[in-house]
């Protein structure tokens, strides 16, 4: 498989190449040259798999690879998951699923990418040939940076900085981060939002004096955000084996369709659903979730990003973000692979903070997507009544999915069976969800957990208890133009 540039689908590179490169010369995104066809067959075999097992089957199209090598990464990749499914479904209503992921060693649905990116990295590396070591840039709105500090730690060859806003994430993200070990880790706050830690990785990536000091030191960039196709393609195995199994349990019939409700940040992950359904995967409605943060919402509903609004620190921090890179990968898709289009709209939103899209594309969004929004008040409620009704505990980005999927239920009448994505442990928003749960405010985030598994019966995760006593390793912050002066010292 070759990926293409969505700023110059002229500029082609293997699939293990663009996973090296992380981000495009041009500074698009690879994305797959055409879409292979998943058929209802090879559905079926999957739901027979083990999630190891159809991981190496769906990546087969992506990366041309041993079988049996692909097969060896994704079983070293899950076998640390504390549940043998890796991705279990819990059931809430008659035809309502919620697909866990955050069963992996930072409890977060990063680690379903993140656990295997270091092993295609490490291919790569191998079929490269080249003697540069190669160090990763990531930006964090709270899980990535962990999921991706836990994946490449110790990993030969490689060098790994993670830049996070500095009052942007929540206590249990933020320990798990400055707390992490490995030689060959470096962490630091920004000073501002998200999208200011990853205007300053960007700056650097596009920065070519910075490249070649960094080559000078044995080095070449690359990313572990979800703008690396590395970091996409994984993620649509769980698209396809959620499918996969519910039709095994008889859930749901052989080619009949289903909604997935994605809370939305970056856009990575509900654009791995799309990606799902461009194979093949019946899938009617795809349903971004936002928090008040609501540029993708407002851009759905009508056809312009703007980014050049007031930004809300929210209790689901990992979608505090109002820039949004993959969407550009969509945009690519839906105006015919028109890369010189895609360039003019980034260079515009660099420029003027916002673009607008023509009338007829934003119709052809709106025959796949539906995007609406939800407050903390509206989160916190959900967490508490879907706790009450079903005695299930939603972290609140789970919460943000869920009332959005019930409003759209509600408004359209659409009872097709539907996938949730619930993607971090809720013992990650501890302080949170025990205040939604009973109304209790403990500012500590031990003592929180600790009445929280209390309450609830859920046993508190070992990874969580291990932060207590571990001790801080980082505690830097810069501003986000002063990313490049940091790196060069690590190095």
């Amino acid at each position: 498989m070759r990926l293409v540039s969505t700023r110059n689908a002229g500029n082609t590179v293997g699939a293990l190449e663009g996973v090296l490169k992380g981000i495009a010369d041009d500074g698009g995104l690879f994305v797959p040259e055409t879409f292979p066809q998943i058929s209802r067959e090879c559905i079926e075999e999957i739901g027979g798999m083990t999630y190891a097992q159809a991981a190496a089957r769906v990546l087969g199209f992506y990366f041309e690879m041993d079988p049996e090598e692909l097969l060896a990464m994704t079983t070293a990749a899950y076998e640390n998951f504390d549940d043998a499914r890796v991705t279990p479904m819990k059931k809430l209503g008659k035809r309502e699923f919620v697909l866990e992921l955050f069963h992996g060693p930072t409890l977060a649905f990063k680690d379903m990418a993140l656990q295997l990116l270091p092993r295609l990295m490490g291919a790569a590396l191998a079929e490269n040939g080249g003697k540069e070591d190669v160090l990763i840039l990531t930006a964090t709105s709270g899980d990535t940076g962990k999921a991706a500090l836990e994946g490449f730690k110790d990993v030969p060859r490689t060098k790994i900085a993670v830049f996070y806003p500095e009052e942007g994430v929540s206590s249990m993200q933020k320990l798990q981060m400055v707390t992490q070990g490995g030689e060959n880790t470096y962490v630091c706050a920004v000073r501002g939002n998200f999208d200011d830690a990853q205007t300053g990785v960007k700056q650097v990536f596009a920065d070519p004096q910075m490249a070649e000091k960094v080559r000078e030191k044995g080095y070449v960039f690359s990313s572990a955000n979800s703008i690396n196709f590395g970091r996409l393609a994984p993620q649509i195995v769980y698209y396809i084996y959620a499918y996969a199994r519910l039709v095994r349990a008889g859930e749901v019939r052989m080619g009949d369709e289903v909604n997935i409700t994605v809370p939305t940040g970056n856009f990575g992950n509900i654009l791995a659903a799309y990606y799902a359904k461009r194979m093949g995967l019946p899938v009617a409605k795809l349903i971004c979730a936002s928090n008040k943060n609501n540029v993708l919402t407002d851009f759905f509903d009508s056809g312009r990003y703007v980014t050049n609004r007031m930004f809300f620190k929210t209790m689901s921090p990992s979608m505090d973000i109002l820039i949004s890179s993959n969407l550009e990968r969509l945009l690519f898709e839906v105006t015919e692979r028109n890369a010189k289009y895609i360039e003019e709209l980034m260079q515009t939103l660099k420029n003027e903070g916002q673009y607008s899209m023509d009338g007829s594309y934003q119709r052809l969004m709106a025959e796949e997507f539906y995007a609406d929004f939800a407050d903390d008040v509206r989160t916190m409620r959900t967490i508490r009544r879907i706790y009450k009704n079903y005695g299930y505990l939603m972290d609140p980005h789970t919460a943000v999915a869920q009332t959005v999927y019930e409003d759209y239920m509600t408004r359209t009448g659409d009872r097709k069976p539907s996938i949730t994505v619930s993607t971090a442990s809720p013992f990650k928003f501890v302080q949170d969800v025990l205040f939604a749960v009973n109304g209790e405010r403990i500012e500590d985030p031990f003592d929180a957990a600790i009445k929280l598994s209390a309450v609830t019966g859920i046993p508190l995760p070992a990874q969580i208890a291990s932060l207590k006593d571990a001790p801080v390793r980082f505690a830097d912050c810069v501003d986000k133009d002063g990313l490049s002066d940091v790196i060069l010292h690590m190095l």
